[in-house]
């Protein structure tokens, strides 16, 4: 059967005996270990076509990686397509849209899309797929004032269960369109996306750190500063524990450190007003907010390049006040005991709350801030970090939301809880759609 696939395909086709079938499965997170049955490193739409036709002649179930950010569970079985090679980027400066192959990373799009001073709404890693990171909508670095970074997606081109290539967009398939704006997976798998850039060369953005003993007056003067917050900045603020290791800056190495994130697509002047009041929470460790290019906005967050470990996990929360703050800093204040290397709160609202015309499938609309926890010391990954998650859940139930966004979900469990990250009715509609395009089941939803 490897002979068949591989005499169909013009990309290398990997069983687990062969010496490159390891590097081809491996994803950003170093503790998941994939096993297929077949890799298929796909060069092309038409590989994608034949991989799916030959996975559904012999019962096979389909998935698919770039990067692998966000895998949270081993592929055990099936044909796993593997994109990597499919990393092809072009601009086109008269319509502002970028095109973008299925296996290409943020990176490349932002260094070409700055050529002619054009930018993406990109998330808070330029590492990442920028395929898988739209598909779950994104909450991004500029979230606030422009939006879901899915709301700039102008059109797939996706393979079906049948092995057919299909164009979506508003004016083709706008069903399947719809879906694949924040719907995540389940519907084939796209091959290609094509995105409207916006003008932007600069901003005034970065982050400023504070030291540990100044958690609870940074955390609760940001809190306080949310509420009557400008809607073209976005921010957000993690509490960070830094462990000892050598690659970790000597400013932050061994330190536990309040980050509060900032950007205002803006000009510096003003950025600097409206970023005053936050400089002025308590005395500051490490200012690192100015004039910023565009092409380098993973400077916001400096999101880890490196493959690692990693454990992940999120809440959307309706609202947040000072009983919050308590609440939270029970767990991470100065001193406290916790098992999170980071926990933060990303301020949403603004420009993500207004859905595209026609409408789209994103969960989390009406969310207003986003917690975000990261482990990153394996032995706790499967009881401590889970268990302490979801002792937290229950102390911040009257603050949650009933809804959720996907791609902050970490592990996800089983179906109910991958349905739980969207309102019943675009959930029904999801599921609709899914059933419309993929009757068998082939694809993973996830």
């Amino acid at each position: 059967m490897t002979q068949t696939l591989a005499g169909r395909v013009s990309g290398p086709v990997y069983t687990p005996n062969d010496a490159g079938y390891a590097p081809e499965c491996a994803g950003f997170n170093v503790v998941v270990t994939h096993s297929p049955q077949y890799v298929v490193a796909v060069k092309s739409t038409q590989d994608v076509v034949e991989a799916i036709r030959f996975a559904r002649e012999n019962h096979l179930p389909v998935s698919v990686q770039a990067t692998g950010h966000g895998t949270d569970v081993p592929i055990t079985s099936g044909v796993l397509l593997s994109t990597k090679a499919m990393n092809h980027v072009s601009i086109d400066p008269a319509t502002r849209v970028a095109t973008i192959g299925a296996g290409a990373r943020w990176e490349p799009v932002v260094a070409e899309a700055a050529k002619h001073g054009l930018a993406p709404i990109a998330g808070s890693s330029l590492n990442v797929g920028v395929v898988g990171y739209l598909l779950g909508g994104g909450f991004g670095p500029l979230v606030r004032s422009h939006g879901v970074s899915s709301d700039y997606v102008v059109g797939y081109t996706l393979v079906t269960c049948d092995g057919e290539t299909v164009e979506a967009s508003a004016e083709k398939h706008p069903d399947l369109f719809w879906g694949l704006r924040g719907g995540k997976g389940g519907f084939g798998i796209v091959t290609e996306v094509k995105v409207q850039l916006v003008e932007l060369r600069s901003l005034y953005a970065g982050s400023l750190f504070f030291e540990e003993q100044h958690i609870e007056a940074v955390l609760r003067g940001w809190v306080k500063w949310t509420s009557e917050a400008d809607a073209r900045v976005s921010t957000s603020i993690a509490v960070m524990r830094f462990p000892p290791f050598d690659f970790i800056p000597p400013p932050l190495r061994g330190r536990t450190v309040i980050n509060l994130r900032f950007a205002y697509p803006g000009s510096m002047e003003e950025g600097a007003k409206l970023a005053a009041p936050l400089r002025a929470l308590a005395p500051l460790y490490l200012d690192m907010l100015g004039e910023l290019p565009a092409t380098q906005m993973a400077r916001i967050h400096n999101d880890p390049d490196q493959p690692s470990p990693v454990w992940t996990s999120g809440m959307m929360l309706s609202h947040v006040d000072q009983d919050l703050v308590t609440t939270l800093l029970r767990h991470v204040g100065a001193g406290a005991q916790t098992p999170y290397f980071m926990l933060e709160l990303r301020h949403l609202g603004g420009a993500s709350q207004k859905d595209v015309a026609g409408g789209s499938a994103v969960g989390g609309r009406n969310g207003n801030f986003l917690i975000g926890l990261v482990g990153m010391h394996p032995p706790l990954f499967e009881a401590v970090l889970p268990g302490a998650t979801e002792g937290l859940r229950a102390e911040l139930k009257s603050w949650l939301s009933p809804e959720m966004a996907i791609n902050f979900m970490g592990k996800v469990r089983d179906a109910a809880h991958f349905d739980s990250a969207w309102p019943d009715a675009i959930r029904a509609k999801l599921k609709e759609v899914r059933g419309k395009y993929d009757p068998h089941k082939l694809f993973a939803a996830k």
